[in-house]
């Protein structure tokens, strides 16, 4: 069975916090517990991504959408949109800088993730956290 939610959020820092525990809920209401690692990673995923949105997102944004996907084998497939045009990138980070590392998170978290395009309504960033949560 598939099951998908998707809700739009403000452009706020606070909507970083609402956007993990929204998550959060929709993965245990469909049978996740809470010590699945599956879960785990999918809530500091959607973090890291809505973090990316709030930070970086085009100024006269208003609002993002999250969408989060339970797939029939347990993985969890995290969806992160916005009206912006580039596409984040990995870079390196010094040892004494303090942000930067979301992505790098993210890579190592993830089975898989990437950009889709949505032309000129923007992107969706997407990330695949498989079941036994191992890359």
């Amino acid at each position: 069975m598939l099951r998908r939610n998707a809700f739009r959020l403000p452009r706020h820092p606070a909507s970083v916090g609402l956007a993990r525990r929204r998550v959060q809920n929709h993965l245990a209401d469909w049978g996740h517990g809470p010590r699945d690692p599956a879960l785990e990673d999918a809530v500091l995923l959607v973090s890291e991504l809505a973090t990316n949105v709030v930070r970086h997102g085009p100024l006269l944004e208003r609002e993002f959408e999250v969408a989060v996907t339970a797939l029939a084998d347990g993985s969890c497939l995290i969806e992160v949109s916005d009206e912006g045009q580039l596409a984040p990138r990995l870079r390196s980070v010094g040892e004494s800088e303090e942000t930067g590392r979301g992505l790098h998170l993210v890579e190592n978290l993830a089975s898989a993730w990437g950009v889709w395009s949505r032309g000129r309504h923007g992107k969706t960033v997407w990330a695949l956290v498989l079941a036994d949560a191992s890359p």
